[in-house]
């Protein structure tokens, strides 16, 4: 049996609540029902006990007994290992639903994350990154409209692409793929993904409780 504790901030401001990494943890989680614990780390002092699970002072990080893992693609690829809910257990699928998460990864937040990092700071956009954007979503456009899910079956690599393309869909960016719409509604109708975000957003409730009363 896994020894799972998924470590995130103790608190962040109230606009990324709903979409802080460790959300993409959660949810596998739920998925997989495997038992799992939740743990903090000082959002105000990312310090060397921070530093040494996670180098650049991000969350999440997953430890599993004596395992540290940090950054969610790799996170989600080791819960897939442990539970057939998130990836299959043949090489063509694990190899199929892996090349989906570095495609998540690599391919389309990379294009997405300076788009939405310029709507969540209310900046002016550029043509640059709304070009290179679109191109992505495009592509994806054609990938989603013959397929429920990436890989065959429900799998880590839908939840990764899935919270990717809801950030873009939170500032209206989808709004020309309705393929990527709908992928993304399909993904968060899921109970696994309602109930990580529930608790996301109570974890964080808690905290500001918590520091009021300070």
């Amino acid at each position: 049996m896994a020894d799972l504790t998924l470590i995130t901030y103790d608190w962040v401001p109230p606009p990324p609540r709903g979409y802080v990494r460790d959300l993409r943890v959660r949810w596998a989680l739920e998925e997989a029902a495997l038992p799992y614990r939740v743990a903090s780390t000082p959002f105000d002092d990312r310090g060397p006990a921070h530093l040494v699970h996670q180098p650049f002072g991000q969350a999440p990080w997953l430890t599993d007994g004596d395992l540290s893992i940090f950054e969610t693609g790799a996170i989600l690829l080791h819960l897939g290992g442990l539970s057939t809910r998130l990836m299959p257990p043949d090489p063509r699928g694990r190899s199929d639903v892996a090349e989906w998460v570095f495609g998540a990864l690599n391919s389309v937040e990379m294009a997405s994350l300076p788009w939405t990092m310029l709507k969540f700071m209310g900046e002016p956009g550029s043509k640059f990154f709304d070009d290179f954007l679109k191109l992505r979503l495009k592509r994806m456009e054609t990938v989603l409209a013959d397929r429920e899910w990436l890989a065959g079956s429900f799998s880590v690599a839908d939840i990764l692409m899935a919270d990717v393309l809801r950030v873009v869909e939170r500032f209206e960016g989808l709004a020309e793929s309705p393929a990527c719409r709908a992928y993304v509604a399909r993904a968060t109708g899921r109970p696994a993904f309602a109930k990580a975000r529930a608790d996301q957003m109570a974890h964080f409730a808690a905290a500001d409780t918590a520091r009021s009363g300070s």
